[in-house]
């Protein structure tokens, strides 16, 4: 079972959102064509790490990595890697890794396998991708799922906005963007007021949309993965810096995008240098429950 190892003091900074592309016996997350199409949006060369790889590429730069896959195998009929293999896998670099789970909510099992990740296994959060996933995060019918991941009382990183899963393709491969407006998530936000939810990504074309969520809702936190910082909306980088500084983590999508570029472009954000380690490392110890702050902070409106 995973029990974290971490020197909270050495660490640079924390990676709220790296993707294990290969499970055990070289098992891939995605479907052949679903991976070189996001390969080619995110003009990566393909490489898909697995865990230990992971591992290495984050200790060697002093930072903790939260690692993840995505299950969708109701929407994409392709086998997940298992959420227990990654958990199991992080426990042998419990000095650097910390793993989230996943559990597509279509599955009849799902609340059961909630608490097993986390209960019998020691996944530190979740992950979940309403538009691969194909569901609708304000349906009645996911509830109970909510309903438990509230009474775990983990974190839970849900993807927001455009995504590069099935993007140039035929249809979008079918996606629905919708499904990952962040609106659908204020309903869950206000229903489980001591659920932490984590707005993954830019919310583009709805980023107003998420830093207003974050802002009413005091259980909300948007991480800054899946774009270069250089391209970030100027309404998110002034909320980052002032009245969300305490509520934005950074985040980097590897490998589709590398967090040595992504901390050279935030270098050259107008973020105050206070509040830099802030969005790059204590928020993140925070809401992990690494440090002993644990409380969600009040919101202040700052002027810019």
């Amino acid at each position: 079972m995973y029990r974290p190892e971490i020197d909270v003091e050495a660490v640079t900074a924390v990676d709220t959102h790296v993707h294990v592309e290969v499970g055990d016996h070289g098992h891939c997350s995605l479907p052949p064509d679903l991976a070189a199409a996001a390969a080619k949006y995110f003009r990566t060369d393909g490489a898909t790490p697995d865990v230990a790889s992971i591992a290495q590429f984050y200790r060697e730069r002093r930072m903790l990595a939260v690692v993840f896959t995505v299950d969708a195998e109701h929407q994409l009929a392709h086998p997940p890697i298992p959420s227990e293999e990654v958990v199991e896998r992080a426990a042998d670099h419990a000095d650097v890794l910390i793993p989230f789970g996943s559990v597509d909510p279509h599955r009849p099992d799902a609340v059961d396998r909630l608490r097993s990740l986390a209960l019998d296994h020691g996944a530190r959060g979740f992950k979940l991708h309403p538009t691969v996933q194909g569901f609708d995060p304000s349906d009645e019918r996911f509830l109970p799922f909510w309903a438990a991941l509230a009474e775990l009382g983990l974190p839970v990183v849900v993807h927001t906005g455009q995504t590069g899963i099935g993007a140039g393709v035929r249809g979008g491969h079918g996606f629905r963007l919708r499904y990952s407006d962040p609106m659908l998530l204020d309903d869950v936000a206000a229903r489980f007021p001591d659920l932490t939810l984590i707005f993954a990504h830019p919310s583009v074309p709805w980023q107003d949309q998420a830093i207003s969520i974050a802002t009413h809702k005091a259980n909300v936190a948007i991480d800054l993965s899946g774009w270069r910082p250089k391209y970030f909306p100027p309404a998110l980088v002034r909320a980052a810096d002032t009245f969300l500084r305490r509520q934005v983590l950074f985040g980097s999508d590897f490998p589709l995008i590398h967090p040595d570029v992504w901390m050279s472009d935030f270098a050259d954000l107008p973020i105050r240098p206070e509040v830099r380690p802030l969005i790059v490392r204590d928020n993140a110890l925070r809401i992990l429950g690494l440090t002993p702050e644990t409380t969600t902070p009040t919101q202040t409106q700052e002027p810019s």
